[in-house]
């Protein structure tokens, strides 16, 4: 614990979360800011080259006007004339369009209104130039088509003022198409500057993140670290100190352990005075008999059944337990009438020196009983038989159990445990002093933690697979036969024939991947087999799974003396599963011929 009263790793968790939220909330600020100043000032580069472009093309079209100016006086037939006049018409129409529109914008050709100054001079020199040219051509226009047989040589004024104003238009023009140009060039330049600017800044963030945030945080860490070691110390001398006072305690630990080991074996719990009246029940409890704290008057018998002869025998077993304790069974009636049988225990405790209460753990064995009143009704022959072979199947399964406890607990100790541990000393080996050594210390411990990583995840794979419980029966058998396939070198495949992909309730799928993975590792172990297949395809009300393998097969009638222990529990286990789950479950083989599995569950409608 802190001296502030919260947990180590709360409070270093906390602050660690407040560090790198900071950390991360000024690049996203520093890379939003940037992209608002580029993409503003991109947006402000978007006209630059529809500008540049129409003021290069009036050069084209002044030149091209006065050629067509110059050379209508040359013309000696009509329809000539008048096609000349028709296009000096047009290209004097686009040439005054783009003229005005570079000065006052136009939003079909995508000029703005944004004019610099020194271009506005420009332009306000060059204006003369082109009122001149404009009216000489509009002129001639008009004057050929009041008569298209006009004696041109009446328009030599007008032309010579088109020809010899033109070479100073295209100076002028040149001179602000350069300017265009040049501003272009300069908005370029300061986007770099900008740019520069930018990562400069967002290199400097990233600086003193990694000064004021990242390198004080791992120093926390480290603290940290040396305070759990710290811990650790003050945990084993109190583990010392604590086994010198067992003895004076030992009465007190026995009635804990027993207390405990009530707990773990039942969910259904309350705390009730010494005259019946209910202090506290369980959720799992309430919800059983339908207890509330408003409606109900609170005595436990009278909650516990509606039967009055119940109620009574509930109430005398209270007042007689009240200072010896008591444990057996009990029946109960719930409100809708439903028989509940309950394995109950009734503990005295003194919660205050002044109080006494009881308290009431149980356990719903309604189903259990049932089986049991039914057990009774069996021969005495069929009773021993079916006993003795159950014994040896829960033998079996508790062999097992043991078994798998001590493989995981071999995998994390001799896995986990010891990379822990390395990590450990890493981790007190660093000299931060040292940043060439301690950035090559700190990439091992990256390599080291990663392989930590895997190793606990394969030792949560083999007790009940992630895929499993998030994603359900298909992904679980698909990971479970890619690992197998790896792990193995043979070839086992999975075919979803009708790409079965829905979600059954926890209990059947948990029993069907057990089925599948004790079958696939039974061909694996022990038919010799190089390819495994397991098929999945689906109907409204059946799922069908299959496992074939091309092994050395066996002849199924022969492994069935399972009361004696001489062998075929693998297959036991899978009916025993099998059963569980209301399905059905079929073995073929034959020597030298492979050997098939099938297990058909019934698909519940949601």
């Amino acid at each position: 614990m802190t001296k502030h009263g919260n947990s180590l790793d709360q409070s270093t968790f906390d602050k660690l979360s407040r560090l790198y939220i900071i950390a991360l909330s000024a690049i996203a600020v520093s890379v939003i800011v940037s992209q608002i100043l580029i993409r503003n000032h991109l947006s402000n580069q978007e006209t630059d080259s529809s500008v540049i472009n129409v003021a290069g093309r009036q050069r084209m079209l002044s030149q091209k006007l006065t050629k067509n100016v110059v050379s209508l006086t040359s013309e000696k037939s009509l329809e000539g004339r008048i096609a000349l006049k028709n296009r000096i018409k047009e290209t004097l129409n686009v040439w005054e369009l783009s003229h005005h529109a570079l000065q006052n914008g136009n939003d079909s050709l995508g000029l703005p209104d944004t004019n610099s100054a020194d271009v506005k001079v420009r332009f306000a020199v060059l204006n003369p130039v082109f009122d001149k040219m404009r009216f000489a051509t509009k002129t001639i226009i008009s004057e050929i088509e009041k008569s298209p047989e006009l004696d041109l040589s009446t328009l030599n004024t007008e032309v010579d003022i088109v020809r010899d104003n033109e070479g100073d238009f295209l100076l002028m023009m040149d001179d602000i198409v350069n300017q265009y140009d040049l501003e272009a060039e300069k908005k370029v330049a300061w986007l770099r500057r900008l740019e520069s600017w930018l990562t400069a800044l967002t290199l400097l963030i990233l600086l003193a993140e990694f000064l004021f945030i990242f390198w004080p945080a791992a120093k926390s860490v480290r603290s940290t670290l040396s305070e759990l070691l710290y811990a650790e110390k003050r945990a084993k001398k109190m583990a010392f100190d604590a086994d010198e006072l067992s003895l004076a305690k030992e009465k007190s630990i026995k009635e804990l352990r027993a207390l405990s080991r009530a707990m773990d074996d039942t969910l259904l719990f309350a705390r009730i005075l010494q005259n019946g009246q209910i202090v506290h029940m369980g959720n799992k409890f309430s919800r059983l008999f339908a207890y509330s704290k408003l409606n109900d008057l609170g005595l436990f018998w009278k909650v516990l059944s509606t039967v009055e002869n119940e109620q009574l025998i509930i109430e005398e077993l209270i007042v007689k337990s009240k200072k010896t304790g008591w444990q057996g069974e009990v029946k109960a009636t719930t409100k809708d009438g439903k028989d509940v049988w309950l394995e109950m225990a009734i503990i005295p405790f003194s919660p205050t020196e002044d109080k006494s209460e009881l308290l009431i753990i149980a356990s719903e064995i309604t189903d259990r009983k049932e089986a049991q009143l039914e057990i009774d009704r069996l021969t005495a022959a069929s009773f021993e038989e079916k006993m003795n072979q159950q014994k040896i199947i829960s033998s079996k399964i508790i062999e097992n159990q043991e078994k798998e406890q001590n493989r995981i607990a071999k995998d994390v100790h001799d896995g986990i445990g010891q990379m822990l541990t390395g990590l450990k000393y890493n981790l007190e080996s660093i000299d931060t002093t040292d940043v060439e050594k301690a950035t090559a210390k700190v990439e091992n411990l990256k390599i080291l933690a990663s392989d930590i990583i895997k190793g606990i995840r394969t030792a949560t794979f083999n007790l009940t697979p992630p895929e499993l419980t998030d994603h359900g029966i298909v992904p679980a058998i698909t990971k479970l036969t890619q690992e197998l396939a790896k792990l193995t070198g043979k070839q086992i495949m999975l075919f979803n024939k009708t790409d079965f992909n829905q979600r059954l309730d926890s209990l059947s799928e948990i029993n069907i991947y057990r089925i599948t993975q004790e079958a696939v590792n039974n061909a694996i172990k022990y038919a010799e087999t190089s390819h495994i297949l397991v098929s999945l395809s689906h109907s409204k009300d059946i799922l069908s799974i299959v496992i074939d393998d091309n092994g050395i097969g066996f002849n199924p009638s022969k492994v069935k003396n399972i009361k004696n222990g001489d062998g075929g529990m693998g297959m036991t286990f899978m009916r025993e599963r099998i059963k569980y789950i209301n399905g059905r479950f079929f073995i073929n083989s034959e020597p030298g011929k492979g050997t098939r599995v099938t297990l058909n569950i019934p698909l519940k409608e949601k």
